[in-house]
């Protein structure tokens, strides 16, 4: 079965000594749910930029179908890949229904009108992100975690064969964020989908995804072996089963944080242990 996406040493600088992603290599199949986790500036973001073939990397090759993603003509990416971002930029006099729709145009007709087919997307996917009911209002005038599910909506609208989620459950509340989990898990078990999320949630990563990358800590001072060339020893990625993947020391190792952990079910799960968390008694100490 050819790989969905393949990333085949990889390294990423945004100035020439200044390394984010170094030696980096997996592959992900049709189908699959992979989890990237990582500390902030350990280039979760810049991965999933460079595997949409927005970035070129430094080194090495991103393959899309085993092709590099970049000789794909923008349509074509359109067609196969579709990103829902972290961030928010407020798109101003669009309704929620207009914003989602947004998501067809690649796929109108030479007159420029979406077709029965395009609502109809549109409308499941407002469906199983429970933003129907907000088909007619402002997209401006939603919170930040409705916004975020309309992204979400919108990314399912493309119909896309691999989506890309930059922290899909950022700003939803509990409840959503597990809604969203379920449906992301379901249309990839369905419909064989390639999900590749960023998340920070190590708990529900552990309990949804089939693998794991857990990216390190970016290094305090630019390193490199030669110049414009990534340094000769790679950092330590994780990659694998998320079981295999997230582990108490390596998790402490990537975020500085101790953890507890423990086991719900056939899964682990961790807690993070501050300085002032409540010890035993109750009682925060330092």
């Amino acid at each position: 079965m050819t790989p969905s996406v393949r990333v085949q040493n990889v390294s990423f600088a945004y100035q020439r000594k200044d390394w984010i992603l170094q030696d980096l290599s997996f592959t992900v199949e049709p189908g699959t749910f992979l989890a990237v986790v990582g500390p902030n500036g350990a280039g979760k973001s810049t991965l999933i930029n460079l595997i949409a073939g927005l970035l070129p990397p430094s080194s090495g090759t991103v393959s899309l179908d085993d092709r590099d993603v970049r000789s794909h003509r923008p349509a074509e990416r359109a067609a196969r890949i579709a990103i829902v971002r972290q961030e928010f930029v407020p798109v101003f006099g669009l309704s929620v229904a207009e914003a989602v729709l947004m998501a067809r145009t690649a796929y109108y007709g030479p007159l420029g009108f979406e077709s029965d087919r395009d609502r109809d997307l549109a409308t499941r996917a407002l469906e199983s992100t429970d933003t129907l009911r907000f088909a007619s209002r402002p997209l401006a005038s939603l919170s930040g975690g409705e916004r975020q599910r309309v992204f979400i909506a919108r990314a399912l609208a493309q119909d896309t064969p691999i989506l890309l989620m930059d922290e899909p459950t950022s700003f939803l509340d509990l409840k959503h964020q597990v809604a969203i989990y379920d449906l992301l898990k379901t249309i990839g078990l369905q419909e064989a989908k390639t999900i590749i999320a960023v998340t920070h949630d190590i708990n529900l990563a552990s309990q949804y995804c089939d693998e794991a990358i857990l990216l390190p800590p970016r290094p305090d001072s630019p390193t490199t072996s030669q110049e414009g060339h990534p340094p000769t020893q790679p950092p330590p990625y994780r990659v694998g089963p998320p079981a295999e993947v997230f582990t108490a020391e390596g998790i402490e190792q990537a975020f500085g944080v101790k953890v507890f952990s423990g086991v719900v079910g056939a899964e682990k799960f961790f807690i993070p242990l501050g300085k002032m968390a409540k010890d035993a008694a109750g009682t925060n100490r330092p």
